[in-house]
């Protein structure tokens, strides 16, 4: 038999996957809104347990989740079971993960959860299933098929669990009117995080600032220019600036007469500064702007540094 097109396999998936994922906002009911609400409510924190290739997708949802403003942690079933459930409050919600919803070592974690008084959120592909019955809020996530040819690995139907774990998570952010900056707190080491919550005094350019005269010659101007390696001179401590650009157009207007110009004759007067104590993102959003790829940065009305796009996508 010849094998088919890898393209036309990937292409077969994406569709059936697709699918999966459209299938679910015909399932979705009040019980969701009931889930997002009791997590709003709740004094404690959101335990989200699978087994297998569910428990994969749970630490996937857990980690979404838990950048977004919920408290939550991934707890196995199987260590569960054997001491883990210390760990659970009676405040926290457990959300529990099973496609068919019959997974022998989470349904035997029911007893203590419904005698602790947890509230129990599931996700599984059969609302008749032991687990979806004896949740307080079931959420649906049947497939009409798997993207496996054999309808044995778990694809869409993981798919489908993840995107519903999206879909909480972002009801509970924007339930709580999570903003960026609320982002950025959580990932201090991330671009956005940097970005938001670092200083422009932090990232600077301090070291050899440019500066020079306005009675500088272009010969001063291009040599101070080189050795700074900046792309610019500051000129009378910030009454204006020269830019390699500048150098371009008043060459390109008057080559002739290039080398005869001073540093007052070709700078752009009163350039954009930004204070050394607003956060990289104002740099950023004030370059965008001005269309611009660097600022003077100020302290005082002193010009203390220079900060360039380059500076902020490190």
């Amino acid at each position: 038999m010849q094998r088919r097109n890898n393209q036309d396999i990937a292409k077969d998936v994406f569709k059936i996957e697709a699918e999966a994922i459209f299938n679910l906002s015909n399932q979705l009911d009040e019980q969701f809104s009931g889930a997002v609400d009791a997590i709003l409510q709740t004094n404690g924190r959101v335990v989200i347990c699978g087994m297998g290739k569910s428990g994969l997708i749970g630490t996937k949802i857990m980690a979404t989740m838990a950048s977004t403003g919920t408290q939550c942690f991934f707890m196995h079933p199987g260590e569960a079971f054997h001491g883990d459930l210390g760990m659970v409050a009676q405040e926290d919600v457990f959300i529990a993960l099973s496609n068919s919803g019959e997974t022998e070592e989470v349904i035997k974690l029911l007893p203590f959860l419904k005698d602790n008084g947890n509230v129990i959120i599931s996700m599984t592909g059969n609302p008749e299933s032991t687990l979806a019955k004896n949740s307080h809020f079931h959420l649906n996530i049947a497939v009409p098929k798997e993207a496996c040819p054999l309808q044995l690995a778990p694809t869409s139907s993981t798919t489908a669990t993840l995107v519903m774990g999206d879909a909480l998570a972002v009801a509970l952010m924007d339930a709580r009117n999570f903003q960026p900056h609320d982002f950025a707190r959580f990932h201090p080491g991330g671009s956005l995080g940097r970005k938001l919550l670092t200083k422009v005094k932090h990232e600077m350019k301090t070291k050899n600032l440019p500066f020079v005269k306005g009675s500088a010659s272009m010969k001063e101007i291009i040599h101070t220019m080189n050795d700074a390696r900046l792309g610019l001179c500051i000129v009378d401590k910030g009454a204006g600036v020269v830019t390699d650009g500048d150098l371009r157009r008043h060459m390109e207007i008057d080559a002739h007469n290039i080398m005869s110009k001073t540093a007052q004759d070709i700078m752009s007067a009163n350039p954009t500064m930004i204070d050394e104590n607003e956060r990289l993102s104002a740099a950023e959003e004030l370059m965008n702007e001005k269309k611009i790829t660097s600022l003077l940065v100020k302290n005082n009305q002193q010009v203390t540094g220079v900060i360039q796009i380059y500076d902020l996508n490190k």
